[in-house]
């Protein structure tokens, strides 16, 4: 019989080249959104609870990535791996299930119509996220969900709309994480191991950016890019990168 980490890896390959084969034009229609509002001097804002908030971190700023992403990341809605103590697994659970706190974290950020919003979240029913794209909807704001589609379409919404993210998202990237995500299963455990939403959300969360990115170079503009100071001069990277912070806050500053 294979390794575990063997079949976990098979899986995860498999999920990632189905993603790649089947949702190539989705990414590359969020790509134009978020370019568009890059072009015009606006934002593709980030956002997601739990786990869906890792995939929101990398979009900016992380070697690789460029001016124009924002993510939105609050502490009460990352910090669960405390499990017990301050900002704890079940004050996540409670917060996140909690309608008028996604409209709370809207109008700390003065989103603008012509910005972009990108949700990434699992299930794409809980209370947070959804007041976010119900909002994001009602003010015209672009809208991006990358979601599994086979889990949320099987789970009722716990918001009062009675949506679900790929109900009203502009475009939707479709992970197709099984409804349990992990994909491993082992002989006499009767749940299974090895999720694998995760690792294939930060993948379509950096071949939006990196879409984007070419799509800017098309247009002629040239996007500030993320370097690493561990394999070129750290000084030049330091001054590239902090060209690319005082860029964001130009964004930033009139709002």
């Amino acid at each position: 019989m294979e390794p575990i980490s063997t079949r976990y890896f098979n899986s995860l390959i498999e999920r990632l080249e189905t993603v790649r084969d089947n949702q190539a034009g989705s990414i590359d229609r969020a790509a134009e959104m978020c370019a568009r509002s890059i072009a015009a001097g606006k934002l593709a804002f980030t956002f997601g609870t739990g786990h869906g908030a890792i995939p929101a971190l990398e979009s900016f700023p992380r070697t690789g990535t460029i001016v124009g992403f924002r993510p939105i990341v609050e502490s009460t809605m990352i910090s669960f791996h405390h499990v017990w103590g301050d900002m704890g697994a079940r004050q996540y659970r409670f917060i996140h299930s909690q309608e008028g706190y996604g409209r709370a974290i809207m109008r700390s950020h003065q989103l603008d119509p012509a910005d972009t919003m990108i949700l990434f979240s699992h299930s794409g029913i809980n209370a947070v996220i959804m007041d976010i794209a119900m909002e994001c909807k009602e003010r015209g704001i672009g809208l991006i969900g990358v979601t599994s589609i086979p889990h949320s379409s099987a789970t009722p919404s716990r918001h009062s709309s009675g949506k679900r993210l790929f109900e009203v998202a502009d475009v939707v990237v479709d992970t197709g994480a099984a409804l349990a995500d992990s994909a491993v299963r082992i002989e006499g455990l009767e749940h299974p191991v090895g999720p694998t939403s995760t690792s294939v959300t930060i993948a379509i969360a950096h071949a939006i950016v990196s879409t984007t990115a070419e799509k800017l170079v098309k247009q002629g503009i040239t996007p500030g890019v993320m370097v690493s100071p561990n394999t070129t001069s750290k000084e030049a990277a330091n001054i590239q990168n902090d060209a690319n912070y005082e860029a964001l806050w130009a964004r930033l500053r009139d709002r």
